[in-house]
């Protein structure tokens, strides 16, 4: 089983304290996000537990705390863009905290642990095509000895972002300009020795050497772990994805970083509601389980086969 840490809020910067809290007692309960009084207790087991992604703004709350992750295998996806505090509300200065904190994590448990991402790509008048390219090179410039790769996707538009959207004032972007962009972005990463890859994009960019990316990733966890994992494709997830199956741990509307790109909080009053409601004891992320709720033991066990071959 792999545990995604998590598409649904921002687990390392806001609620470490629970996740190692959950880590010590074994499991955590989760509710569904379809049905919100149904909720599957999952064991967090390190027997049955393959592996941990966890998604992240701001890990610096995790960096004290990853001594208590030495039984797991386990890598972040560490989201790094070039927006200012109109778009990202919540985030410390990229330059004084979050480019250092990249740089540590990365030299605490290796370059092939911690996965950089820029994105979601939009345009604007202020950030333009030219924009995006000279703050890559600029990041690019100070992440590459850290890390192996850079996921990057373009905006995706949700309903429940719908009114945020008209804030950012986008401007459409052909696959004329997705192209032009990424080409660009080839370049730079080349000259600064990672790669390019990207995250359920609906085109395809082969032809310019950029494949889709595996962010819950088989082939990462094997060569960290130096195991095989019999696991498939996630079937939960949109066709363009490319994750293996997982369990998500996380909840909607409890992020506080305020990215007004974000789809995984309906509004602002509800995540500080939840947030309210949060207990770094609680086994549930925001509230505990009351009479309504019914809870269920989820069917979990290790895809791993951690037997060595004449090939490894």
């Amino acid at each position: 089983m792999i545990i995604s840490a998590s598409r649904r809020t921002d687990i390392p910067s806001y609620y470490s304290e629970w996740f190692c809290n959950r880590l010590e007692e074994g499991y955590v309960l989760v509710r569904n996000p379809m049905n919100f009084h149904q909720i599957s207790k999952v064991s967090l087991s390190p027997e049955v537990v393959d592996g941990i992604v966890f998604w992240t703004k701001n890990p610096v709350p995790m960096l004290k705390k990853l001594k208590q992750l030495e039984k797991y295998n386990y890598y972040f996806q560490f989201t790094l863009t070039p927006y200012g505090p109109e778009i990202e509300k919540n985030l410390p200065s990229k330059n004084r905290v979050l480019i250092p904190a990249f740089q540590q994590l990365s030299d605490e448990i290796g370059k092939e642990r911690v996965v950089w991402r820029y994105d979601p790509i939009f345009i604007s008048d202020r950030y333009t095509i030219e924009y995006h390219c000279r703050y890559f090179e600029v990041l690019a410039s100070k992440l590459a000895p850290y890390t192996e790769k850079c996921t990057v996707s373009f905006i995706d538009l949700y309903n429940k972002t719908e009114q945020n959207m008209k804030l950012l004032k986008i401007q459409w972007v052909t696959s004329e300009h997705q192209v032009e962009l990424l080409q660009r972005f080839v370049e730079t990463a080349k000259k600064y020795n990672i790669y390019i890859d990207t995250c359920a994009e609906v085109c395809d960019f082969t032809d310019i050497g950029v494949f889709p990316a595996h962010c819950i990733d088989k082939e990462r966890f094997e060569k960290i772990g130096k195991y095989r994992l019999h696991v498939g494709k996630d079937k939960n997830q949109r066709s363009e994805c490319g994750c293996i199956e997982s369990i998500d741990i996380g909840a909607y509307d409890t992020c506080q970083n305020g990215c007004l790109y974000c789809y995984a909080n309906r509004s602002e009053s509800r995540v500080n509601t939840n947030y309210e409601k949060h207990d770094c004891h609680s086994p549930l992320l925001f509230g505990v389980p009351d009479e309504k709720d019914t809870v269920k033991e989820r069917s979990v066990r290790s895809f791993a086969d951690r037997q060595m071959t004449l090939f490894d």
